[in-house]
């Protein structure tokens, strides 16, 4: 297997290639069709049979499994979407530099998707009854939250024993076993405009209580405790000297523990039922809506054989948590055992300099095939 791969490496960057010069934003739907398309013409080559979720907005959902696959009880998941808008190929398309290869999306995650279809190919080359034992989700708007995917993953979670998630791996390796949760407020204050130089005292200002409102939710941040609320966006009256008729802050709100999202929604309504100012009027949009990945027993137990796979192919697996949001909270939210960043190793994700670490490619997909056909004995 392990030979196999290393043969497969340029054929595998071709492939990724292909992927990453295709615009495939979140908002860029034909983009995202179109990486789908190429994706189940390679299932379908391997025996799998694809079903396509059609949306209307944003990319297609696909559900994949082999012809011969019966109740199987690994679900792997791995989004089509980058964050990158249409146009953004034309400027940077993929390219190597050294041992690394740059590109929109690169690693985040089209080097995945080719992994996992090199993963079922390195499992058929051995004959393994494996790849019967796998469904796999890919999904077209993980990038702005899985608006119509997380239903899917969830229903297809039930029922599972592990949950594969294929983000790609932290720069030093390490896989991600804990993920922070949250969601997103908008707060909207309405005051009375007025003149501020001849009559301010007939002004309620909107900026006034969303001063007083953002102070509030401020002091809720326990860093200590993985409690993070933040207002990144304000933006509030019409000219410098009128007192504020309205007022509208967004706060992103990040949690470690899934007991701390009943806390916090208590806490932001109460700040947000009653005026500071007299006479101005809230209105309160938004949840908490992606639960947190926390490193239970279960998935503690699927690390460490994963673990173990690893040192018997000579690979130090290392594991970590993250702040950022992703599909693995929904799998983990269901009770599956859940691994996230089983894909290869990169970097920069998000930006300009993106990068796979090329060399990563082959004994990555080595991992990942080695612990299917692990999880399926």
């Amino acid at each position: 297997m392990e030979t196999f791969l290393k043969e497969k490496k340029t054929e595998m960057l071709q492939l990724i290639e292909q992927l990453v010069n295709i615009d495939s934003g979140s908002y860029v739907k034909k983009g995202v069709d179109q990486v789908g398309a190429i994706l189940k013409e390679k299932y379908e080559e391997l025996g799998f049979l694809v079903t396509v979720k059609e949306q209307k907005q944003f990319g297609n959902n696909m559900i994949i499994q082999h012809k011969n696959a019966d109740d199987p009880k690994i679900i792997l998941v791995a989004h089509m979407d980058t964050v990158f808008p249409e146009g953004t190929v034309a400027k940077r398309p993929f390219y190597i530099e050294g041992n690394r290869a740059y590109g929109p999306g690169v690693v985040d995650m089209k080097s995945s998707q080719v992994e996992l279809i090199y993963a079922i190919k390195a499992l058929q080359k051995i004959g393994s009854k494996s790849i019967e034992n796998i469904q796999i989700i890919l999904n077209g708007d993980e990038e702005i939250g899985s608006i119509t995917s997380r239903p899917l993953i969830e229903k297809h979670s039930i029922g599972k024993e592990y949950a594969l998630i294929m983000e790609p791996a932290r720069k030093d390796g390490s896989l991600v076993t804990a993920r922070r949760g949250g969601g997103h407020y908008e707060i909207i204050v309405k005051g009375k405009a007025a003149h501020s130089g001849i009559e301010p005292e007939k002004g309620r200002s909107a900026i006034e209580e969303l001063a007083y409102k953002i102070i509030q939710l401020h002091s809720l941040n326990n860093h200590e405790k993985g409690i993070s609320v933040n207002v990144g966006l304000i933006e509030g009256g019409t000219s410098v000297n009128t007192v504020s008729a309205s007022a509208v802050a967004s706060v992103d709100i990040r949690i470690s523990e899934m007991e701390q999202a009943a806390y916090l929604e208590k806490k932001i309504k109460e700040i947000c039922s009653k005026s500071e100012i007299l006479g101005t009027e809230i209105v309160l949009e938004g949840s908490i809506s992606r639960p947190p990945m926390e490193l239970n027993h279960q998935s503690e137990e699927l690390l460490h054989i994963i673990q173990d796979v690893g040192k018997e192919i000579g690979l130090t697996v290392k594991n970590t948590a993250t702040g950022g949001g992703g599909d693995a909270s929904f799998t983990s939210a269901t009770g599956v055992a859940t691994v996230d960043g089983l894909g290869p190793v990169g970097g920069n994700a998000h930006s300009e300099r993106e990068y796979l670490e090329i060399d990563t490619l082959p004994e990555r997909t080595h991992l990942l095939a080695k612990t299917i056909e692990r999880l399926s004995e």
